[in-house]
């Protein structure tokens, strides 16, 4: 096993969190289980692989149907203080410290730890991330409440596409979300269980029942090396992919011992639309900004159908994150019309039956708590079990009706482009006109812009075909945005994204294209560079 030095300055906190002890841990951790994450990946490929070719369209599958019939099975009870999931803060990279310890000071029910879609997975945020997770979980933190106080913490590690490229195991780079998984398991597994606020996690972008068993197998071997009693892990799965969403009631039966229920989210499960369907006309998804949102019959069905299956089985439901911020100043026209928007947003997944969602802001915790309070009786809605729903694969699969707008492609590619600059200068999440943008709306955002490409879409204002010209002129808007000590990079993230949405073939996933990307690396070993420079200067000018 090989892991690469620290970055200057996280030398203490390299050497707290590879002890011997979590080396080999982690060795024996990725070792056991590295084959497996390679044969979920190869599934994924043949299974797209066989829909291209055969044109056949996701179901509910026949041989788990003994599975959804039977009425007695249920998911093991969560813990207290999961049965209470109203408002988890969302998108919180814990490398961002100042931000961490204002959530863990808030009324917040949970904090979504994302080492996933809100974080840049560099060595360095990596490393900060996890130690600061570690100090919180042993109250190191001045100011901040005990652990057992605390909002309760939801460790997201990344998701299977994901490789951390600063560790070597049996000469490969081992998978993202086992070492993310592995080292907080290590450090933090013991102490939260004795506190009864964990170990708990949100696993990202799981695309089958055979990947939800997978986990199942990781938390029961983690838990017996651990010394931790069985089902003291509780995960909820995030469906994201429209193929997860045709076997969201398998999911829940691998992990029933393990379960926090499932989660829906509304960009990444309609970028895996143009993931899975992109080539397909009849699945051209029409401009976001306009036409796709949570009352659109195909999302719509997707939160009725996980809300109906997870509380038929004992499981909670939490909604999507609401990205938009509060502006700064009370009592405001402009401030009542974003509280509103987004008090009628989530009331529409309130009145659905959800027992929860996340924020961005750390502002609109009460004003959603008190959503809760008023519209729903008790710590959750498992008693709605939804009997009124009925969800089939048709509507499940209804693209909504529309266009393509000028201003919806200048969008896209401002977010896509913007994200892209902030991976570049090591960041997971930007701020664009009013709201916080992450890797799901730059999966959307790309997605749609290399699909409207693909099916030369017309503009409905004015009739031009989107191809790479129209593309160039609209993207000339970003460019000129920016400030001149940042200019050179925001191109290098323009160019970075035509590329990407210019490619013959669709990219699997934005942050596993970006992450493997000569172009993003060759940033970071910069930064190193520059860090590596800075601290020799300072040591030079001490002596």
């Amino acid at each position: 096993m090989e892991v690469l030095p620290p970055p200057s300055g996280l030398e203490a906190q390299h050497a707290a969190l590879f002890t011997t002890g979590s080396l080999n841990f982690l060795h024996e951790l990725i070792s056991t289980f590295d084959k497996d994450v390679d044969q979920i990946l190869q599934l994924r490929m043949s299974r797209k692989a066989h829909s291209d070719l055969s044109g056949e369209l996701p179901h509910f599958l026949e041989k788990t149907a003994p599975i959804r019939a039977d009425p007695a099975w249920r998911v093991l009870p969560v813990p207290s203080r999961l049965q209470k999931r109203h408002v988890d803060i969302g998108d919180m990279a814990p490398c961002d410290a100042l931000r961490f310890i204002k959530a863990l000071q808030s009324s917040a029910q949970g904090i979504q730890v994302d080492f996933d879609d809100g974080n840049c997975p560099t060595f360095r945020n990596q490393i900060t991330g996890i130690y600061n997770v570690i100090q919180a979980v042993n109250n190191q933190f001045p100011g901040v409440p005990h652990i057992s106080q605390a909002p309760v913490l939801m460790l997201r590690p990344r998701a299977w596409n994901m490789v951390e490229h600063n560790v070597m195991v049996e000469g490969k780079e081992a998978p993202g979300p086992l070492f993310d998984f592995g080292l907080l398991m290590f450090h933090c597994g013991k102490m939260l269980f004795q506190h009864k606020s964990g170990p708990f996690f949100y696993l990202s972008k799981v695309e089958s029942f055979i990947e939800a068993r997978l986990w199942n197998r990781i938390f029961v071997w983690t838990q017996e090396k651990l010394g931790l009693p069985l089902g003291s892990i509780k995960a909820t799965v995030l469906i994201e992919n429209v193929f997860a969403a045709f076997e969201m009631e398998e999911i829940l039966y691998e992990l029933r011992e393990h379960s926090a229920g499932l989660n829906c989210g509304i960009w990444d499960y309609s970028a895996s639309f143009v993931n899975k369907f992109g080539h397909r006309e009849d699945f051209l998804l029409p401009d976001r900004s306009k036409y796709v949102n949570m009352e659109k019959h195909f999302l719509r069905s997707y939160m009725d159908l996980l809300v109906q299956t997870c509380h038929r089985r004992g499981a909670l439901a939490t909604g999507g994150m609401a990205a938009l911020m509060l502006p700064g100043r009370l009592h405001t026209d402009s401030y009542t019309r974003v509280l509103a928007s987004v008090k009628r947003q989530k009331m529409l997944e309130i009145s659905a039956g959800v027992d929860g969602f996340m924020v961005y802001d750390l502002n609109l915790i009460k004003p959603m708590q008190e959503l809760f309070q008023v519209h729903t009786d008790g710590d959750n809605q498992l008693h709605r079990l939804r009997e009124d729903v009925s969800v089939t694969p048709k509507d499940l699969l209804s693209m909504p009706l529309g266009g393509v707008t000028l201003y919806g492609l200048k969008y896209n590619i401002a977010v896509g482009v913007l994200f892209i600059n902030a991976w570049l200068s090591g960041k997971g999440h930007f701020f664009f006109r009013g709201q916080v943008e992450d890797s799901a709306t730059a999966e959307i955002s790309r997605s749609q812009v290399w699909q409207w490409i693909r099916h030369q879409a017309r503009l409905e204002d004015d009739s031009r075909v989107v191809n790479r010209h129209v593309l160039r002129i609209s993207s000339l808007f970003v460019k000129r945005c920016c400030c001149p000590t940042t200019r050179q990079r925001l191109y290098t993230a323009a160019d970075m994204f035509l590329e990407i949405v210019l490619k013959r073939h669709y990219p699997e996933f934005i942050t596993s294209y970006l992450n493997q990307d000569h172009t993003f690396l060759s940033y970071q070993d910069q930064h190193t560079e520059e860090e590596e420079a800075l601290e020799t200067n300072k040591q030079q000018s001490k002596l």
